[in-house]
């Protein structure tokens, strides 16, 4: 059975645990730089050997968010050692008509227990000539997913998630998002859309299914809207305590919603402390950490000594929140991650075992503000979270 809080007054008792930091890859200044690292467990069929873990990484490029086909590193628990960094043929991009080159980026993988594959869904793009996205062709932006079946070792090919021809899914992302297998193998694939890039994003859940092969739409929650700059967009869902969390980011502040089933949320909330004041997390990602004792928030925010990082994306802070009060208890906050110039805003979150969980994340610098002889390489980081009381079963 899942943890369960006895009182009020447990919640306000931060879970203890221990941070390490180390360096994964590093890249040589105004080369490309390794972004977006995210990480799924491989659990070994034999309970008593260790796990594998799958990192998948993609570089960006000299052109904002200009991203190459995706890699992938793994990680052997028995080893204590990283692969390097590889692109399937599969992965790689794909050539469109009129020299357009098309990728998938934005890719969280997640490893489904009941068919023994790990399922990497992010979105697909169309680039330019000039490595810039093209939002020209309707559904230019949909989402697409690749299988990595450990068994043999080998990936397919990526596939678009054929959605509903409702307008409103004509640009339709499930993308730098936390997703989640539910007991019965199906998805819950957390969604912001809208008619096109123009117009305020949506967020919506969709509930999938999967046969091992093919993902497959089968019903939507309720739709979640807030008419403010670009909307609601890259969402984040976790289940915890039987309970579904979802933060949201908004160019001005960040939100969080709840749901009993999944599917349907709550009215937003605008993320706070708990002592009311704004978290100050704004126009960037928030990911989740869970223990069956705790749900944490990563994410960045304003007022860290940080005006000079763009959007405020470094330093990377972890805190545990109030599930009922859906706050962020201050007191536990701490930086898991220094700022060091450079910015921090697109990264993983991962639970590894029941001792473990991961943040993993890319570093990006602007060399056109620093003076050459402070160059620095562009690190990737993996953050090893470590718990002093080791997680219960969960649900």
């Amino acid at each position: 059975m899942p943890y369960k809080f006895s009182s009020a007054e447990e919640i306000e008792k931060p879970l203890s645990y221990s941070i390490s930091r180390q360096v994964l890859l590093q890249s040589k200044p105004n080369a490309h730089t390794w972004f977006h690292p995210r990480v799924a467990v491989i659990p070994n069929l034999d309970p008593t050997q260790p796990s594998t873990v799958l990192m998948v990484l993609q570089k960006l490029l000299p052109v904002s968010d200009y991203f190459s086909g995706m890699s992938t590193m793994l990680y052997s628990s028995k080893l204590n050692q990283w692969s390097k960094p590889i692109t399937p043929p599969e992965l790689g991009w794909k050539k469109g008509a009129g020299g357009i080159d098309i990728a998938v980026a934005d890719v969280t993988p997640v490893w489904h227990p009941q068919l023994q594959k790990v399922i990497a869904v992010g979105t697909q793009i169309r680039y330019s000539k000039e490595g810039h996205q093209l939002d020209d062709k309707t559904r230019s932006h949909q989402t697409a997913y690749a299988i990595y079946d450990p068994k043999v070792e080998k990936w397919t090919s990526w596939k678009v998630l054929q959605m509903p021809t409702d307008k409103k899914y004509d640009y339709a992302c499930s993308a730098c998002a936390q997703w989640v297998v539910e007991p019965d193998g199906t998805l819950l694939l957390p969604f912001y859309h809208g008619p096109s890039s123009k117009t305020p994003f949506s967020v919506t859940v969709v509930r999938c299914t999967f046969d091992g092969t093919d993902i497959q739409f089968e019903n939507e929650g309720n739709t979640l809207k807030l008419n403010k700059v670009r909307g609601l967009f890259e969402p984040s869902l976790i289940k915890f305590q039987n309970r579904y969390y979802l933060t949201l980011r908004n160019d001005l502040k960040s939100y969080i919603s709840t749901s009993k089933d999944g599917l349907h949320f709550q009215p937003i909330k605008a993320w706070t402390f708990d002592d009311g004041k704004d978290l100050g997390s704004y126009n960037t990602q928030q990911h989740w950490i869970s223990h069956s004792a705790g749900l944490f928030l990563v994410y960045t925010r304003r007022g860290a000594n940080n005006d000079h990082i763009v959007r405020h994306r470094a330093p990377l802070f972890m805190a545990q929140i109030d599930p009922q009060k859906l706050t962020v208890l201050r007191k536990t906050e701490q930086i898991i991650v220094p700022e060091e110039g450079a910015l921090l805003g697109n990264f993983g979150a991962a639970d590894i075992n029941r001792n473990e969980s991961w943040v993993t994340v890319g570093e990006r610098r602007n060399y056109k503000k620093i003076p050459k002889e402070q160059w620095k390489s562009n690190s990737v980081y993996l953050v090893k979270i470590k718990w002093s009381k080791p997680n219960q079963a969960k649900k």
